[in-house]
């Protein structure tokens, strides 16, 4: 087993018309034994981004953790909150820093930029980046995600619509994956609102 599904997860982001959605399944497994069932993948930077971090549970905390740090020295320097594109190449950069010993973790990230114009991108654990203008996926429940975004996703979608696109595609994906569900959890994120819901799925 490689060690990126050691925890097991299932993160994925999709864009909508001025608006974003990122979603994560709530499971924290040990390989096939669950250890808890609410488990939080996704974590806000500021108002309009958050980050959701798959892989190795330890190493994402610890990388979260030296994100915000970063991120609250560039609003005491700048006076300002973070660009998405900006907070991406930050990423990047700190795990490409750590390339020799890297963090076992793929993040996915999910903002609004200029304009409320949504942005969103994933990386491999040494900061590699990958930009997409409908959706991301990472996890152990990457392959079946695709397969449900791809039949699923439509353009310039109103923030409810893409919520319940996002939620169909990211429950009926950990179904088909066995290290990853046990609920799911989604931001909906407007220009002027975030809404969280917790998402319920098969227990099992």
């Amino acid at each position: 087993m490689s060690i990126f599904e050691y925890n097991g997860s299932a993160v994925v982001a999709m864009v909508g018309k001025n608006c974003y959605a990122i979603g994560s399944d709530r499971r924290l497994g040990v390989q096939l034994q669950t250890v808890a069932t609410d488990f939080q993948r996704i974590s806000k930077i500021h108002d309009k981004l958050f980050i959701g971090l798959s892989g190795l549970a330890t190493d994402s905390q610890t990388l979260y953790q030296r994100l915000v740090f970063r991120h609250k020295l560039y609003q005491l320097r700048e006076e300002r909150d973070m660009k998405p594109e900006t907070f991406a190449s930050l990423v990047s950069a700190l795990l490409y820093e750590k390339r020799f010993g890297p963090y076992f973790c793929q993040p996915v990230i999910a903002g609004l930029g200029d304009e409320d114009k949504p942005f969103i991108c994933t990386m491999d654990s040494i900061g590699a980046k990958e930009l997409a203008k409908d959706f991301v996926v990472a996890g152990t429940a990457s392959e079946s995600l695709y397969g449900a975004c791809e039949s699923m996703f439509k353009p310039d979608m109103e923030p409810e619509e893409l919520f319940e696109t996002i939620s169909q595609a990211l429950l009926s994906s950990v179904d088909r994956d066995c290290l990853s569900g046990w609920g799911g959890h989604v931001y909906l994120v407007t220009p002027t609102e975030v809404k969280e819901r917790i998402l319920k799925g098969r227990m099992d």
